[in-house]
């Protein structure tokens, strides 16, 4: 399989998840999504209840920033790349993966400005 037929398996498959959602605003997150990061934030910076805010603000600037779909993209492509060889290159080095997961840290940029 080429690296463009994975890349786009894989893009076509987390858009066909998202997709299958009710439709909501671009900007508009699903719960589970907005408890996950929410959870691994807190994970990462400490449990406490003003981490918990800084947390929430996080997501919702990003929310704010990239529509839900970029964000599943990017995230796919950060995962995926973390897939050891040829196959996790592929993820990490294409012009879409660069493309989508740039777009995520200059949110996320913009969060850790706005809310740390």
């Amino acid at each position: 399989m080429t690296a463009l037929k994975i890349v786009t398996a894989a893009l076509l498959a987390f858009a066909a998840i998202a997709a299958s959602s009710p439709a909501k605003a671009a900007s508009d997150y699903p719960t589970s999504t907005l408890a996950e990061y929410v959870y691994g934030c807190m994970k990462a910076n400490g449990e406490t209840r003003d981490i918990l805010q800084r947390c929430s603000c996080s997501i919702d600037v990003i929310a704010s920033v990239v529509t839900y779909e970029h964000y599943v993209e990017a995230e796919t492509f950060k995962q995926m790349g973390q897939v050891p060889g040829e196959n996790g290159t592929l993820f990490r080095e294409s012009a879409p993966a660069k493309a989508a997961t740039t777009e995520l840290k200059r949110a996320q940029a913009e969060a850790d400005i706005r809310c740390f």
